[in-house]
Protein backbone atom coordinates (compact mmCIF):
# COMPACT_ATOMS: atom_id res chain seq x y z
CA UNK A 1 0.00 0.00 0.00
CA UNK A 2 1.40 3.33 -1.16
CA UNK A 3 0.27 4.94 2.68
CA UNK A 4 1.99 2.43 4.26
CA UNK A 5 5.73 3.20 3.46
CA UNK A 6 7.85 5.75 1.82
CA UNK A 7 8.89 4.98 -1.72
CA UNK A 8 12.63 3.15 -1.20
CA UNK A 9 14.18 6.17 -3.18
CA UNK A 10 12.45 8.70 -0.65
CA UNK A 11 13.25 6.66 2.41
CA UNK A 12 17.13 6.27 1.12
CA UNK A 13 17.28 10.38 0.26
CA UNK A 14 15.76 11.27 3.34
CA UNK A 15 17.94 8.70 5.82
CA UNK A 16 20.95 10.06 3.98
CA UNK A 17 20.34 14.07 4.60
CA UNK A 18 19.86 13.32 8.54
CA UNK A 19 23.06 11.29 8.35
CA UNK A 20 24.71 14.23 6.49
CA UNK A 21 23.51 16.56 9.35
CA UNK A 22 21.18 18.37 6.74
CA UNK A 23 18.14 17.91 9.23
CA UNK A 24 19.59 19.94 12.37
CA UNK A 25 18.01 20.19 16.00
CA UNK A 26 18.40 22.56 18.36
CA UNK A 27 20.80 21.82 21.25
CA UNK A 28 19.99 24.46 23.33
CA UNK A 29 16.48 25.37 23.01
CA UNK A 30 13.09 23.67 21.22
CA UNK A 31 11.46 27.07 20.82
CA UNK A 32 11.95 27.30 17.34
CA UNK A 33 10.93 25.17 14.41
CA UNK A 34 13.81 23.03 13.74
CA UNK A 35 12.63 21.58 10.22
CA UNK A 36 9.69 20.89 7.85
CA UNK A 37 10.00 17.47 6.63
CA UNK A 38 8.25 17.19 3.31
CA UNK A 39 7.43 13.68 3.75
CA UNK A 40 6.88 12.63 7.31
CA UNK A 41 7.91 8.96 8.31
CA UNK A 42 4.48 6.52 8.60
CA UNK A 43 5.01 3.16 10.42
CA UNK A 44 1.13 2.99 10.57
CA UNK A 45 0.71 -0.48 8.61
CA UNK A 46 -2.70 -2.57 7.78
CA UNK A 47 -3.58 -0.07 10.98
CA UNK A 48 -1.20 -1.06 13.39
CA UNK A 49 1.62 1.46 14.12
CA UNK A 50 4.50 -0.28 14.77
CA UNK A 51 7.03 1.99 17.10
CA UNK A 52 10.18 1.77 18.61
CA UNK A 53 11.39 2.12 22.28
CA UNK A 54 14.20 4.22 21.80
CA UNK A 55 16.39 2.06 24.33
CA UNK A 56 16.54 0.32 20.80
CA UNK A 57 19.16 2.89 19.62
CA UNK A 58 21.46 2.15 23.34
CA UNK A 59 24.90 2.08 21.03
CA UNK A 60 24.62 5.57 19.01
CA UNK A 61 26.90 7.49 20.46
CA UNK A 62 24.61 10.42 20.50
CA UNK A 63 21.69 9.75 23.07
CA UNK A 64 19.87 12.59 23.40
CA UNK A 65 15.74 13.15 22.28
CA UNK A 66 16.75 15.64 19.41
CA UNK A 67 18.99 12.25 18.37
CA UNK A 68 16.35 9.81 19.10
CA UNK A 69 14.01 11.41 16.88
CA UNK A 70 17.01 11.76 13.93
CA UNK A 71 17.22 7.75 14.35
CA UNK A 72 13.30 7.57 14.08
CA UNK A 73 13.04 9.46 10.88
CA UNK A 74 15.78 7.22 9.47
CA UNK A 75 14.08 4.32 10.08
CA UNK A 76 10.92 5.60 9.15
CA UNK A 77 9.10 5.30 12.30
CA UNK A 78 6.27 7.36 13.55
CA UNK A 79 5.91 6.29 16.70
CA UNK A 80 7.97 6.04 20.02
CA UNK A 81 8.27 4.79 23.57
CA UNK A 82 10.93 7.85 24.47
CA UNK A 83 12.92 6.54 27.42
CA UNK A 84 13.79 9.18 30.52
CA UNK A 85 17.59 9.26 29.39
CA UNK A 86 17.83 10.61 26.30
CA UNK A 87 14.56 12.49 27.48
CA UNK A 88 16.05 14.27 30.74
CA UNK A 89 19.03 15.04 29.54
CA UNK A 90 18.00 17.02 26.25
CA UNK A 91 15.52 18.74 29.47
CA UNK A 92 18.39 19.61 31.41
CA UNK A 93 18.78 17.09 34.24
CA UNK A 94 21.77 17.07 36.25
CA UNK A 95 24.87 14.77 35.51
CA UNK A 96 26.78 13.14 37.87
CA UNK A 97 29.59 15.05 39.22
CA UNK A 98 33.27 13.68 40.04
CA UNK A 99 33.22 12.52 43.23
CA UNK A 100 29.71 12.33 43.73
CA UNK A 101 27.91 9.24 45.34
CA UNK A 102 25.40 7.19 43.81
CA UNK A 103 23.13 8.18 46.73
CA UNK A 104 23.89 12.02 46.39
CA UNK A 105 23.25 12.04 42.46
CA UNK A 106 20.10 10.41 43.35
CA UNK A 107 19.16 12.88 45.55
CA UNK A 108 19.73 15.18 43.00
CA UNK A 109 17.54 13.96 40.41
CA UNK A 110 15.06 13.57 43.03
CA UNK A 111 15.00 17.10 43.25
CA UNK A 112 15.54 18.23 39.77
CA UNK A 113 12.13 16.23 38.65
CA UNK A 114 10.71 18.06 41.97
CA UNK A 115 11.07 21.34 40.34
CA UNK A 116 11.72 20.99 36.90
CA UNK A 117 9.39 23.39 34.63
CA UNK A 118 7.06 21.03 32.37
CA UNK A 119 7.61 23.71 29.45
CA UNK A 120 10.73 21.80 28.50
CA UNK A 121 8.81 18.33 28.34
CA UNK A 122 6.56 20.17 25.99
CA UNK A 123 8.67 21.51 23.76
CA UNK A 124 10.38 18.40 23.43
CA UNK A 125 7.03 16.72 22.28
CA UNK A 126 6.10 19.63 19.98
CA UNK A 127 9.66 18.75 17.78
CA UNK A 128 8.56 15.45 17.82
CA UNK A 129 5.25 16.05 16.35
CA UNK A 130 6.22 18.61 14.12
CA UNK A 131 8.31 16.43 12.63
CA UNK A 132 5.72 13.53 12.43
CA UNK A 133 6.44 11.12 15.46
CA UNK A 134 4.02 10.65 17.97
CA UNK A 135 5.24 10.14 21.13
CA UNK A 136 2.61 7.57 23.00
CA UNK A 137 4.90 6.36 25.86
CA UNK A 138 7.19 7.62 28.64
CA UNK A 139 9.27 4.87 30.56
CA UNK A 140 11.64 7.23 33.02
CA UNK A 141 13.55 5.07 35.92
CA UNK A 142 10.93 6.57 39.08
CA UNK A 143 8.89 4.38 39.75
CA UNK A 144 11.19 2.40 41.90
CA UNK A 145 10.72 2.00 45.55
CA UNK A 146 13.47 4.44 46.48
CA UNK A 147 11.81 7.74 44.50
CA UNK A 148 9.72 9.48 45.84
CA UNK A 149 5.89 10.23 44.73
CA UNK A 150 7.12 13.73 43.60
CA UNK A 151 9.21 11.22 41.08
CA UNK A 152 6.13 9.60 40.06
CA UNK A 153 4.24 12.34 40.00
CA UNK A 154 6.71 14.12 37.94
CA UNK A 155 6.89 10.84 35.11
CA UNK A 156 2.78 11.32 34.82
CA UNK A 157 3.41 15.15 34.15
CA UNK A 158 6.23 15.15 31.98
CA UNK A 159 4.09 12.47 30.12
CA UNK A 160 1.51 14.46 29.46
CA UNK A 161 3.40 17.43 28.55
CA UNK A 162 5.59 15.19 25.91
CA UNK A 163 1.83 14.18 24.33
CA UNK A 164 1.82 10.77 25.82
CA UNK A 165 -1.06 8.92 26.48
CA UNK A 166 0.22 6.10 28.94
CA UNK A 167 3.79 5.38 31.12
CA UNK A 168 5.95 1.95 31.27
CA UNK A 169 7.42 0.64 33.93
CA UNK A 170 9.11 -2.47 35.45
CA UNK A 171 7.38 -4.70 37.00
CA UNK A 172 8.23 -4.48 40.54
CA UNK A 173 9.22 -7.79 41.91
CA UNK A 174 6.66 -9.35 44.54
CA UNK A 175 5.91 -6.04 45.96
CA UNK A 176 2.02 -5.31 45.94
CA UNK A 177 2.30 -2.41 47.70
CA UNK A 178 4.62 -0.95 45.15
CA UNK A 179 1.50 -1.43 42.41
CA UNK A 180 -0.72 -0.03 44.71
CA UNK A 181 1.35 2.86 45.35
CA UNK A 182 2.26 3.60 41.23
CA UNK A 183 -1.61 2.78 40.94
CA UNK A 184 -2.94 5.40 43.22
CA UNK A 185 -0.70 8.31 42.15
CA UNK A 186 -1.70 7.23 38.49
CA UNK A 187 -5.44 6.98 38.97
CA UNK A 188 -4.81 11.18 40.48
CA UNK A 189 -3.51 11.61 37.13
CA UNK A 190 -6.11 9.55 35.19
CA UNK A 191 -2.98 8.28 33.12
CA UNK A 192 -2.38 4.58 32.32
CA UNK A 193 0.78 2.47 33.77
CA UNK A 194 1.76 -0.51 31.85
CA UNK A 195 4.06 -3.16 33.82
CA UNK A 196 6.85 -4.63 31.88
CA UNK A 197 7.95 -8.13 32.36
CA UNK A 198 10.47 -10.17 31.25
CA UNK A 199 11.00 -13.74 31.75
CA UNK A 200 9.66 -14.09 35.15
CA UNK A 201 5.92 -13.33 33.18
CA UNK A 202 3.43 -15.71 33.92
CA UNK A 203 -0.17 -15.26 32.76
CA UNK A 204 -0.98 -14.27 36.68
CA UNK A 205 1.46 -11.65 36.45
CA UNK A 206 0.05 -8.69 36.50
CA UNK A 207 -3.52 -9.62 37.97
CA UNK A 208 -2.78 -8.29 41.87
CA UNK A 209 -1.99 -4.79 40.10
CA UNK A 210 -4.21 -4.89 37.62
CA UNK A 211 -6.96 -5.45 40.12
CA UNK A 212 -5.30 -2.82 42.74
CA UNK A 213 -6.51 0.38 40.18
CA UNK A 214 -7.84 0.73 36.91
CA UNK A 215 -5.28 2.71 35.66
CA UNK A 216 -2.26 -0.17 36.33
CA UNK A 217 -2.19 -1.96 33.12
CA UNK A 218 0.48 -4.22 30.77
CA UNK A 219 3.42 -3.45 28.45
CA UNK A 220 3.12 -7.20 27.08
CA UNK A 221 6.63 -7.61 25.99
CA UNK A 222 6.14 -10.92 23.43
CA UNK A 223 9.80 -11.94 23.73
CA UNK A 224 10.07 -12.28 27.10
CA UNK A 225 6.51 -13.82 27.80
CA UNK A 226 7.76 -16.75 25.76
CA UNK A 227 11.36 -16.91 26.81
CA UNK A 228 9.24 -17.56 30.32
CA UNK A 229 7.73 -20.52 28.26
CA UNK A 230 4.28 -19.09 28.42
CA UNK A 231 2.99 -21.31 25.46
CA UNK A 232 -0.22 -18.71 25.48
CA UNK A 233 0.67 -15.61 23.60
CA UNK A 234 -2.67 -15.11 21.81
CA UNK A 235 -4.89 -15.96 24.00
CA UNK A 236 -2.92 -14.45 26.95
CA UNK A 237 -3.46 -10.67 24.17
CA UNK A 238 -7.35 -11.69 23.19
CA UNK A 239 -8.14 -11.49 27.11
CA UNK A 240 -6.22 -8.48 28.17
CA UNK A 241 -6.11 -6.30 25.25
CA UNK A 242 -8.07 -3.77 26.95
CA UNK A 243 -5.37 -3.34 29.65
CA UNK A 244 -2.24 -3.29 27.35
CA UNK A 245 -1.05 -0.07 26.98
CA UNK A 246 1.42 -0.60 24.50
CA UNK A 247 3.17 -4.20 23.47
CA UNK A 248 7.07 -4.50 22.78
CA UNK A 249 7.87 -6.46 20.06
CA UNK A 250 11.08 -9.40 19.71
CA UNK A 251 12.27 -12.69 18.95
CA UNK A 252 13.46 -14.54 21.81
CA UNK A 253 14.08 -18.77 22.22
CA UNK A 254 12.14 -20.01 25.08
CA UNK A 255 13.20 -21.55 28.32
CA UNK A 256 15.02 -18.10 29.38
CA UNK A 257 16.73 -18.06 25.72
CA UNK A 258 18.68 -15.28 23.87
CA UNK A 259 17.28 -12.39 21.84
CA UNK A 260 17.37 -13.12 18.20
CA UNK A 261 16.91 -11.28 14.75
CA UNK A 262 13.13 -11.15 14.08
CA UNK A 263 12.09 -14.35 12.79
CA UNK A 264 15.03 -16.67 14.17
CA UNK A 265 13.22 -17.46 17.87
CA UNK A 266 10.05 -18.91 19.24
CA UNK A 267 8.37 -15.96 19.03
CA UNK A 268 4.99 -15.81 17.58
CA UNK A 269 5.17 -12.50 16.05
CA UNK A 270 3.59 -12.80 12.84
CA UNK A 271 0.62 -14.04 14.58
CA UNK A 272 0.43 -11.68 17.24
CA UNK A 273 0.72 -9.05 14.72
CA UNK A 274 -2.20 -10.30 12.17
CA UNK A 275 -4.10 -10.59 15.64
CA UNK A 276 -3.73 -6.56 16.12
CA UNK A 277 -4.87 -6.05 12.27
CA UNK A 278 -7.95 -7.76 12.26
CA UNK A 279 -9.18 -7.04 15.67
CA UNK A 280 -8.07 -3.77 15.13
CA UNK A 281 -6.36 -3.52 18.33
CA UNK A 282 -5.22 0.39 19.02
CA UNK A 283 -2.33 0.14 20.92
CA UNK A 284 1.05 0.15 19.34
CA UNK A 285 3.65 -2.79 18.66
CA UNK A 286 7.10 -1.25 19.56
CA UNK A 287 10.00 -2.51 18.42
CA UNK A 288 12.92 -3.41 21.21
CA UNK A 289 15.75 -4.18 19.34
CA UNK A 290 17.96 -6.42 22.12
CA UNK A 291 19.55 -8.87 19.86
CA UNK A 292 23.45 -9.09 19.34
CA UNK A 293 24.29 -5.85 16.56
CA UNK A 294 26.33 -7.06 13.69
CA UNK A 295 29.93 -5.68 13.59
CA UNK A 296 28.72 -4.43 10.03
CA UNK A 297 25.95 -2.55 10.97
CA UNK A 298 24.25 -0.51 13.74
CA UNK A 299 21.33 0.10 16.14
CA UNK A 300 19.44 2.01 13.30
CA UNK A 301 20.18 -0.30 10.20
CA UNK A 302 18.94 -2.97 12.87
CA UNK A 303 15.62 -1.56 13.40
CA UNK A 304 14.52 -0.70 10.40
CA UNK A 305 15.23 -4.14 9.40
CA UNK A 306 13.14 -5.10 12.18
CA UNK A 307 10.48 -2.59 10.79
CA UNK A 308 10.39 -3.99 7.36
CA UNK A 309 10.32 -7.58 9.13
CA UNK A 310 6.54 -6.47 10.55
CA UNK A 311 5.74 -4.22 7.95
CA UNK A 312 5.64 -7.01 5.29
CA UNK A 313 3.35 -9.22 7.98
CA UNK A 314 0.94 -6.50 8.09
CA UNK A 315 0.87 -5.39 4.26
CA UNK A 316 0.33 -8.83 3.28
Amino acid sequence: MKTDRLSRRKFIGRSALVAAGVFILPKLSFANSFFVVADKPNSVVGGVLIGVTTYSYGHMKNVTAEDMLQYCLQDNISGVELRGDATELSAGAPKKAPGQSAAEFSKAMADWRATVPMDKFKEIGKMFKDAGVTIYAYKPVVFGTANTDEEINYAFNAAKALGANHCNCEMPEHNDAQTQRIGDIAKKHKMRVGYHAHAQATQALWDTAMAQSEYNCINLDIGNYIAGNNSNTIEFIEKNHGRITSMHVKDRKVNNGPNMPCGEGDTPIKNVLLLMKKNKYKFPATIELEYKVPADSTDVKEVAKCREYAAAILSA
